[in-house]
């Protein structure tokens, strides 16, 4: 049913006026009087007047279910947890949004989610998250905080489009890419300025952070949080208290030190998993404990997508050089072994009948 509205207009009956008013009528209209009629002009509210209402019927319509049927197995709620709850929306809802969500319902916080495909109806309901396939529904659910968990090549299309307008004005948008100065730059251009934007990058993911997050690296940067507001302030902390919760070792860091930093650290070891990945390396029965860990390396590396290799590479500037650095590195090594068996070459074919600095530069390679 609508709330209706009834504009005033007046009613005339006879020698006077009288203003109109809802009556016993289901239409609005007024009881016509002796005296001619004023048509009374009704006004439907944008939304029905019970809209809370029926909103919070649907949640527990959701959540009834789940509750009867239990907790899911693996996704048991943290009950020692005293981070206040949050209304959490994740945007992108592939593995690292579900290993995300999943740890957030166990805490007790409110977690909506949407993404491109409706395949994952089931599985958000599975995890107690409610799905939405149309991001303007999701919007339109207020949550307080956003977490953008994007592909790093799909982030530019999904940002540039989003509704933010219809989401309140002073919501925190949060991105997790494992790049950081590129979606700085893109939301401090696209987003509104009422909005606040929190720069994360949880250094672990599905298979590292599988069993606990206790000591793992979490990196954030403030980059725009309305400092006058406590509000704003109160809610960024509460967010950030989710990690700490979970015994995430805390890192505050600028978007331009994370990116130097990961090229000199997370884009080699993705590089030396790929390339040692590519020379399909096998176990067997003689493993050192390093060749152990290289075997590791190429599983944490390739099951990640090429796709998020290429990310770290394409928006991280710092990436080129290193990658160049490496290339020199091996040229390098690659030169000394060679340089060393010519030399030894030399020795067996010449012996000392050799010119006096080749003598010495053998001698200097033995030392």
């Amino acid at each position: 049913r609508k709330k209706t509205f009834l504009v005033g207009r007046a009613l005339t009956t006879g020698g006077g006026t009288r203003r109109s008013r809802p009556g016993g009528m289901g239409s609005g209209c007024t009881k016509p009087g002796r005296g001619g009629v004023a048509p009374c002009v009704a006004l439907d509210a944008a939304q029905p007047f019970d809209f809370e209402s029926k909103k919070q019927k649907e949640k527990n319509d959701l959540e009834a279910p789940a509750e009867a049927a239990g907790p899911v197995p693996g996704n048991q709620r943290d009950t020692d947890c005293d981070v206040p709850k949050l209304k959490i929306g994740v945007v992108g809802f592939g593995t690292f949004g579900q290993f995300l969500a999943k740890r957030f319902v166990s805490q007790g916080h409110t977690v909506l989610a949407t993404s491109r495909s409706d395949r994952y109806q089931d599985l958000a309901k599975e995890l107690g998250v409610r799905y939405f396939s149309n991001v303007d529904d999701f919007c339109e659910e207020h949550p307080e905080v956003v977490v953008l968990c994007t592909s790093i090549l799909s982030t530019e299309q999904v940002v540039t489009n989003f509704p933010f307008l219809r989401l309140k004005r002073n919501t925190l948008l949060v991105d997790v890419l494992s790049v950081k100065e590129f979606p700085k730059k893109l939301m401090l251009r696209q987003v509104p300025e009422e909005f606040d934007i929190l720069c994360t990058h949880p250094m672990f993911g599905p298979d590292s952070g599988k069993a606990s997050w206790e000591g793992l690296p979490m990196m954030f940067d403030r980059v725009r949080v309305n400092a006058e507001n406590p509000v704003n302030e109160e809610r960024c902390h509460n967010f950030l208290r989710i990690f700490e919760h979970e015994g995430c070792r805390m890192i505050p860091m600028t978007c331009e030190e994370h990116d130097r930093q990961a090229a000199s650290t997370q884009f080699i070891t993705h590089t030396v998993g790929r390339m040692l990945g590519d020379m399909q390396l096998e176990s067997t029965k003689i493993n050192t404990k390093g060749y152990e860990s290289l075997l590791n390396l190429i599983d944490n590396t390739c099951n990640d997508s090429f796709e998020l290799y290429y990310g770290l590479f394409m928006y991280n500037q710092n990436a080129t050089e290193t990658l160049e650095a490496m290339e020199r590195s091996f040229d390098r090594t690659k030169k000394r072994l060679f340089d060393q068996l010519h030399e030894v070459l030399r020795e067996q074919l010449f012996g000392d009948d050799q010119p006096e600095h080749i003598l010495k530069q053998q001698k200097k390679l033995k030392s």
